[in-house]
């Protein structure tokens, strides 16, 4: 079947106009040619991450990650070079899904005090991320584990929220985020957090207090 110019240009132009009005939430990685940095900070959980995407799908970047467990007895301090790649990406009408893969190859210190013991070692963190969004809803499903020898700090999370009303494209958008994450072995927990966001085409930031009333902050920034 033969297909004009026009209808392309015309196919193309919408596929455009969806992705750069979609909020991009919480995406792992920005445009070809970007640099994306992120956090995300609570008590038992402070990461900070920077990419630039080489590609539309690929990035490399650095992950400075500390981690905690419950009864503060046990921490890890994670430095990886990590990996992202968008396997797959749905434009649908008036939203946007998508798949992605986030790996990450680095150096686990980690410090036991009911022992005492110190150590270092070579851990490997794959992870996998399933999301959907219109300029209204969001979900997200995240798996990431975290392996070294002796060591599996596997976590896994669920996202889903709402915007409060529509904005145009230069305009910020507060949502409402609520974010379910559980990891092995540091904690028996399922932390349960409800968040305010505010989003912008290059940033967001979202804060707010989980189920142990534990303070948390994320932001994004890309440039």
């Amino acid at each position: 079947m033969k297909i004009n110019d026009g209808k392309l240009r015309a196919v193309a132009l919408a596929i455009t106009c969806l992705a750069v009005s979609l909020p991009g939430q919480a995406a792992p990685m920005g445009f070809k040619d970007s640099w994306m940095v992120m956090g995300d900070f609570d008590t038992n959980w402070r990461d900070l991450y920077t990419n630039y995407a080489f590609t539309p799908q690929d990035a490399f970047g650095v992950d400075a990650l500390y981690m905690r467990s419950d009864d503060k007895l046990q921490t890890l301090d994670l430095v990886d070079a990590t990996y992202t790649r968008l396997i797959q990406r749905w434009n649908l009408p008036d939203a946007q899904a998508n798949f992605w893969f986030m790996g990450g190859l680095g150096e686990a210190r980690t410090y036991d005090q009911r022992s005492g013991i110190f150590d270092t070692k070579l851990m490997v963190s794959p992870g996998l991320q399933l999301d959907y969004e219109t300029t209204r809803v969001y979900f997200a499903a995240n798996t990431q584990l975290y392996r070294a020898e002796q060591i599996n700090h596997d976590m896994a999370s669920l996202r889903t929220g709402f915007s409060f009303y529509e904005t145009e494209f230069d305009e910020t958008q507060p949502w409402f985020i609520i974010e379910a994450r559980r990891m092995h072995d540091l904690s028996d927990k399922t932390e349960i957090t409800p968040m305010l966001r505010l989003i912008n085409k290059d940033y967001f930031i979202e804060a707010g207090v989980n189920n142990s009333r534990q303070f948390r902050f994320n932001f994004m920034y890309t440039l």
